[in-house]
């Protein structure tokens, strides 16, 4: 009814906005380097072999990084999967590492069975990393990651990271990180701190996460979360993580002092 009673002119500038409007929005969208780049990034892995905790941290100039780069089951094991991402890589890693499988052929598996679906989101360009329960990994950097990529492992850690400073960054997060004495995620923490240092995400800082497990390590019945924490926005995130991880330490003591 209300049609009837407006003019032909303004309906038809209503229609074509409802029908413009949402196609010019996705091609921006599209075209936004901030939504749909890769996952720049640096990330580590580490397991602690006197308390059997493993888990990961990351840092990224995107919003958000902890939503889908670290993934972590107790008695399993720890995945980060970034760059040209493929989130169900974390799935699939920890599905095949339950099954007993080791990291180096699961990292294989999972790359070469993955089927590049979109060639703007290759295969080619995808990080990943992989840890077992008992801190043994393996890692793999596609040539099409963005430069500077790659990886490095010390003793119970891999660092990896695209778009870096410089190779740099995962030598010192990995120096960091064996160097670094106390809870686990205290030398995660170190090692991001060590990255950053170094030159970290060419693109600079925005978020950061960590990621740490063990069976009924949690501070509640049934719970193997050690600890769970994300900076998704902040211009100093790996310094808000800092501040995060020392509440939680503080939670972990408490509660195995009980």
């Amino acid at each position: 009814m209300l049609a009837r009673y407006l003019p032909a002119s303004f309906l038809v500038l209503v229609l074509i906005f409802f029908v413009r409007a949402p196609a010019q929005q996705n091609g921006r969208e599209a075209a936004d380097p901030e939504l749909w780049g890769p996952v720049a990034t640096f990330s580590i892995l580490g397991y602690d072999p006197q308390t059997g905790e493993v888990g990961g941290a990351v840092q990224s100039r995107v919003f958000s990084v902890g939503n889908g780069v670290l993934w972590a089951e107790a008695d399993v094991g720890a995945v980060a999967t970034q760059a040209w991402v493929d989130v169900s890589y974390g799935r699939q890693a920890l599905e095949l590492l339950r099954a007993g499988r080791a990291p180096e052929a699961i990292v294989k598996q999972v790359w070469e069975s993955d089927a590049d679906p979109r060639s703007s989101w290759p295969k080619q360009g995808r990080q990943f990393a992989v840890m077992n329960a008992r801190g043994e990994y393996a890692a793999f950097t596609g040539p099409k990651a963005d430069a500077w990529a790659g990886h490095k492992g010390g003793k119970f850690c891999t660092a990896q990271g695209n778009i870096l400073a410089g190779e740099a960054v995962v030598n010192d997060m990995v120096q960091a990180f064996e160097e670094a004495a106390g809870h686990l995620s205290l030398r995660l923490l170190s090692a991001l701190e060590a990255g950053q240092k170094a030159g970290g995400d060419k693109r600079g800082m925005q978020s950061a996460a960590m990621l740490i497990v063990k069976k009924g390590g949690g501070v509640w019945l049934n719970n193997d979360v050690v600890l769970r924490l994300q900076v998704d926005d902040n211009p100093e995130p790996i310094k808000e993580l800092r501040r995060l991880v020392e509440i939680g330490v503080k939670q972990v003591r408490r509660r195995e002092n009980r």
